[in-house]
């Protein structure tokens, strides 16, 4: 499955509170036919004033302005996928598989779709296995028995799993030394980052969080706030489909 000469590695990033994952943690390693690591989360709950000033900016980078304060569980999430990609730069890796640890694989599938994403990864940096289908997507840019690699029309969020290359890891690094957005809606941004994010469906990846223990990262809010939350996010959401439509063949590559 791994050419040769090739150096790869997967991370688990696990957050030590999160009892109910531990088991699923263990299982993904038992499984996975490469090496693993488990990288210890960074709690959100435990980051110091300074640590989160350290990183969060205080003005909005990029475009479209993030409408809501970015808190410190998403601070925490966002600080975890860095220290991975600093760990693919430092150990010289040529990719990294990264999984976090509320998904479930089906091995037989993921498997096939690992093989179609490595052929590809070199070239497109960065390709994500997505938990959900993706029925509107700009470009096919393979179909391989049936597993192909798309161009999404807008990034989608989460950051379940996902194939990145050393020259994305550092890349990203560079990008994100100040945050004002979670990481999934920072990687949204390909006309700001430059980093062409692709995926590839089926992935063989299911999101699992309902019945492992739940979002560690969210804020319970009122049933008003959360719906003036959802006006909002809305508009957001249509701000970013219009800045991905305007920018949408600037990084589209050709890998056939």
């Amino acid at each position: 499955m791994i050419p040769k000469n090739f150096q790869i590695k997967c991370f688990i990033i696990h957050l030590h509170r999160a009892e109910k994952r531990k088991e699923n943690v263990q299982t993904i390693i038992s499984n996975l036919k490469l090496e693993t690591e488990v990288i210890d989360a960074v709690d959100g709950n435990e980051l110091t004033f300074d640590e989160i000033s350290n990183y969060k900016s205080k003005k909005n980078l990029y475009k479209p302005n993030y409408p809501f304060k970015i808190n410190n569980g998403e601070i925490g999430c966002f600080l975890s996928h860095r220290s991975v990609w600093k760990k693919i730069v430092e150990e010289k890796l040529d990719f990294a598989l990264i999984f976090e640890d509320d998904i479930q694989i089906d091995y037989k599938n993921f498997e096939q779709s690992l093989k179609v994403g490595i052929n590809h990864i070199k070239k497109l940096g960065y390709i994500q296995f997505q938990t959900r289908k993706i029925t509107n997507y700009a470009l096919e840019l393979d179909n391989l028995n049936g597993i192909k690699i798309l161009k999404p029309k807008t990034i989608p969020l989460r950051t379940s799993a996902q194939l990145i290359s050393y020259d994305t890891a550092l890349n990203l690094l560079n990008k994100s030394i100040k945050i004002d957005r979670p990481v999934d809606g920072f990687l949204q941004l390909f006309w700001s980052t430059k980093q062409n994010i692709s995926l590839i469906q089926p992935s063989g990846i299911t999101d699992i969080t309902h019945i492992s223990g739940g979002s560690m990262i969210s804020n319970k809010k009122s049933i008003y706030s959360s719906i003036i939350r959802a006006i909002v996010r809305l508009y957001y959401r249509i701000k970013i489909k219009f800045y991905s439509k305007i920018f949408r063949n600037i990084l589209i590559k050709d890998i056939s």
